[in-house]
């Protein structure tokens, strides 16, 4: 069999490139064949992966006409935070694999387009090499297994001023990832985690004892322990991967200030329900200010208008920005970030909504 030839990143961005999935096609060519199965990949048959984007077609635009916009804007606050635009970069990590200046590109493009990043506890880039002074950056927080070693991790994010905890809940145990075990996916061995290890470590196991359920389930994090980390930090702490309204409520009641509602775009447990119905079904049962950002299948600015017209506070794009990371590192990222927020607001305009407290489910028909 042939092997691939991998292009370098480019250095500027030729005109064919004007969508997403313009991006998702030149992006292949600047990956290896492994690399490429680990991002595009799901769990098992990856029909969430596949639900999380089809999903959007499903729900149609319902515009109003002859409204008065000049004074239309996409600022939105979150816990008392505002952001110039809502469309946010979800925590990934081991991002040298796309990219050699790795997060550091990713957090660059992030503030020149005003965007928020949520920088994984896998990155490659030290935390504290994020500039100190933008506002716009939390961190994300795979729990280590102890607690005082997480919240390790939780003091470092606050000295270098980053404004919110985003504790990631689903992925208590890596999903069967078919595509890429068929790859033989692997990191390279000199790779860098500055925060942690590329792998937390297991548990010794005795005999008798279950791989799973003695093994990572038991160092993983409870309610009792989000409980007590709320209390460790000024922070907000916010829970990424919930999508069941009951623990919607268990959040809040355990002092929890926000949701990244995502089923981890369909790589942990497949045929686990889209986080757009979930969305749905969250927002029905928490107060109409808790803030709810949603994860999983942005492809376009449409996509993003009908996630907060659902009810979501935000959008987080994962992907699709590594898309741009592949083919031009920060270059490609602010461009991709600045098509989907080009589209957004056009589709903003014309829906005839000026602002986004506009947007509400009046916007849109489901079918």
């Amino acid at each position: 069999m042939k092997s691939k030839t991998i292009l370098e990143p480019l250095k500027q961005i030729p005109a064919y490139l004007q969508t997403i999935h313009d991006y998702e096609i030149e992006a292949e060519k600047h990956l290896s064949e492994m690399v490429w199965s680990y991002l595009q990949g799901g769990s098992m048959d990856e029909y969430s992966v596949q639900e999380n984007l089809s999903i959007f077609k499903d729900i149609q635009l319902l515009p109003r006409m002859l409204k008065d916009l000049t004074h239309g804007n996409t600022e939105c606050e979150i816990l008392g935070q505002r952001f110039p635009h809502p469309i946010f970069l979800a925590p990934i990590g081991h991002q040298q694999q796309f990219h050699p200046e790795a997060e550091g590109a990713s957090a660059l493009a992030a503030e020149v387009m005003g965007s928020n990043i949520i920088l994984s506890t896998f990155t490659n880039t030290d935390m504290r090499s994020l500039k100190q002074e933008n506002p716009y950056k939390w961190f994300q927080l795979y729990w280590q297994g102890e607690r005082e070693k997480s919240l390790n991790l939780v003091k470092m994010a606050e000295e270098h001023q980053y404004k919110a905890i985003v504790i990631t809940v689903d992925s208590p145990h890596t999903g069967i990832r078919d595509r890429e075990r068929k790859a033989f996916f692997h990191l390279p061995e000199n790779m860098q985690h500055p925060h942690t290890p590329s792998h937390i470590p297991l548990p010794e196991l005795k005999q008798g004892d279950h791989p799973v359920f003695n093994g990572l389930m038991r160092i993983s994090p409870t309610w009792d322990d989000i409980a007590w980390m709320v209390q460790q930090t000024d922070l907000p702490v916010i829970l990424k991967g919930i999508v069941h309204p009951q623990d919607a409520l268990l959040a809040i009641q355990h002092g929890v200030k926000g949701l990244i509602i995502s089923n981890h775009g369909g790589r942990v447990l497949d045929t686990c329900i889209s986080p757009l119905l979930s969305l749905q079904m969250i927002k029905k049962v928490v107060p109409d200010d808790f803030p709810l950002i949603y994860d999983g299948g942005i492809r376009r600015g449409s996509d993003v208008f009908k996630a907060l017209a659902l009810g979501a506070s935000a959008v987080c794009i994962g992907r699709p920005y590594i898309y741009g990371l592949a083919t031009a590192g920060a270059l490609g990222i602010a461009h991709v970030l600045k098509i989907l927020k080009e589209e957004f607001e056009i589709t903003m305009a014309l829906m005839g909504t000026a602002t986004l407290k506009d947007i509400n489910k009046e916007c849109i028909f489901q079918k």
